[in-house]
């Protein structure tokens, strides 16, 4: 038997914490892990955040971020123990033997560098080749990953094209030296649906041709599934389970694993429309402040108290802009727009505080939408103090009210947003517009940066207390699985405009225009060939790409 590429026996992974008022605490992130990687596999780390799965893959290269460090086992690449390799082996290690492919390629990148001098750097810096023989390699890439006008391409910079295209370029850069393995970090979580599929079959591609073996991290199991040889089941920094692909699709063993594999399972009947609804659309038209073209054109439609209206689309379609033309933040330059029988004005700053009360928002990133140096109880209680005027007793008993009703219960009260997990967070971000006691929230990608099981357990949530407080929700997101779990209508945009719109029933059904088509084949699918047949079907390109 060949000697296997990567070879992990045993790792142990720690790093020093520092609670707040306490001693330094050492704590263990990786518990005695061991796997194995041949020559032109691929391997899927899968687990929810803080599984330890980006920690494991850079382990790799005998790397630890952010103060982790490598407390046990060992690391063979290529029959050889990295741990034990001097700074010099491991400059030459990194780069040369193995790589690195960022989840934000756009975080990674200098922005003052063409593309081509960042994706060539490596193979001159470890002397690989010359700068001529360098670029003809990253021409190649260029071309097998789909990358428009390959031989000009790379004189672009980083702010010069698509995320989608960012991403190929990382890929690109990681493959030009050569490696033998490269390790693929959530290449594709940012990225919309239907950008995903071109990223991911451009990466599955450029495996399969160039022979490299892979470790590929992600906290979703239907995209895996579709690059992976062999998946890796990670919880707490344990192994949960181990095997081929097909075994953990279709036969998992483990409770865990079974619960990824039927994620998303949330069934929602469809309730019928009201007479009147809580938001009325009409004909809006609205561009930004200086620019000579509309980002929204000639938008109409309705949203009924106690439903949800899902507003579909890729990024760059025109959805988070409509809700700032509907809080007020930016005025509409055609149309008007009625909520709860009353039309409001077209700037926030010319509202009544019944308008700011009664509409909320809860954004797609908690953790930049609450103020870190207060607690979850102050973050909660300025909406009771600022609307309603409560104070003391009765401000604290409707907080814990408030902590009941998102199923947080007693003891988070006095906790700062640094002491939630990512779920925790958007969970008292909803508790804080619920608060305000709104007619209607605004959902912005709300769990689109949350793993699968977190996000399951958010939508319940939502539609717990929909049913509770009747609210009504316009839930903005490009996942459609998301959609089919929440949504009693929706509205489907391009490019600034609704090319869909009614019921989820008469959405969801044949026959489709092509965009509509295209979102809905892109919903990744929970077995294998999946990936192959959209690509087979598919009637148009993402506008991402």
């Amino acid at each position: 038997m060949a000697e296997p590429l990567l070879d992990v026996r045993n790792l142990k992974i720690g790093a020093t914490v520092y609670p707040p008022g306490e001693p330094p605490e050492d704590i263990t992130i990786v518990h005695g892990v061991s796997f194995t990687l041949e020559k032109g596999k691929v391997l899927g780390l899968i687990g929810e955040s803080g599984a330890g799965k980006s920690t494991i893959g850079l382990s790799s290269m005998a790397f630890g971020r952010g103060g982790v460090r490598i407390t046990g086992g060992e690391v063979f690449v290529n029959g050889r123990d990295i741990l034990k390799l001097d700074h010099g082996g491991l400059r030459k290690l990194r780069g040369d033997e193995v790589t690195y492919v960022a989840q934000s390629a756009a975080a990674s990148f200098n922005p003052a560098k063409t593309l081509m001098e960042q994706v060539i750097e490596t193979c001159l810096l470890h002397g690989l080749c010359d700068r001529a023989e360098a670029e003809k390699r990253a021409v190649t890439f260029f071309k097998k990953l789909g990358l428009p006008n390959p031989e000009t391409f790379g004189n672009r910079y980083p702010h010069q094209v698509s995320g989608g295209q960012l991403q190929r370029a990382m890929t690109a850069m990681a493959l030009c030296p050569k490696p033998d393995l490269v390790v693929f970090d959530e290449p594709t979580t940012a990225l919309d649906v239907t950008t995903q599929i071109d990223v991911l079959a451009a990466i599955k591609e450029a495996i399969r041709d160039t022979g490299v073996a892979a470790l590929y991290i992600t906290h979703d199991l239907a995209v895996v599934a579709q690059v992976s040889d062999h998946i890796m089941v990670l919880r707490h920094g344990k192994k949960v389970e181990y095997g081929t692909t097909k075994q953990i699709i279709e036969d998992p063993h483990e409770d865990y694993t079974r619960a990824l594999v039927s994620v998303r399972s949330i069934e929602h009947e469809e309730k019928q429309p009201t007479p009147k609804p809580v938001l009325k659309i009409e004909n809006v038209t609205a561009r930004y402040r200086g620019t000579n073209f509309d980002v929204l054109k000639n938008i109409s439609v309705d949203l009924h108290p106690g439903q949800t209206l899902a507003v579909v689309g890729e990024s760059g379609s025109g959805k988070s802009t409509l809700a700032r033309v509907i809080t007020g933040l930016l005025p509409p330059s055609a149309g008007r727009i009625t909520f709860a029988g009353r039309e409001l004005s077209r700037e926030q700053t010319a509202r009544k505080r019944d308008d700011l009360r009664e509409l909320q928002m809860i954004y797609q990133m908690a953790d930049v939408a609450m103020n870190p140096r207060h607690t979850v109880g102050t973050i909660i209680g300025r909406p009771l103090e600022f609307y309603f005027g409560l104070k003391g007793d009765a401000k604290k008993k409707r907080i814990q009210e408030l902590l009941d009703e998102i199923e947080m219960g007693k003891g988070f009260i006095d906790r700062y947003p640094a002491e939630l997990s990512g779920g925790q967070k958007q969970r008292v971000c909803i508790a804080r517009a619920l608060a305000a006691k709104p007619k209607m929230i605004i959902c912005d990608e709300v769990t689109s940066a949350l793993d699968p099981l977190v996000a399951d357990g958010i939508l319940k949530l939502l539609l717990n207390l929909q049913k509770i407080e009747h609210v009504a929700y316009l839930f903005i997101t490009h996942d459609l699985a998301t959609v089919k779990a929440i949504a009693d209508s929706i509205a489907v945009m391009y490019r600034g405009q609704v090319v869909r719109y009614g019921s989820k029933s008469d959405v969801l059904a044949p026959p489709f225009d092509d965009y509509t088509d295209l979102l809905l084949s892109s919903v990744p699918e929970m077995r294998l060939g999946w990936l192959e047949e959209v690509i087979a079907h598919r009637k148009m390109e993402s506008a991402g790409n």
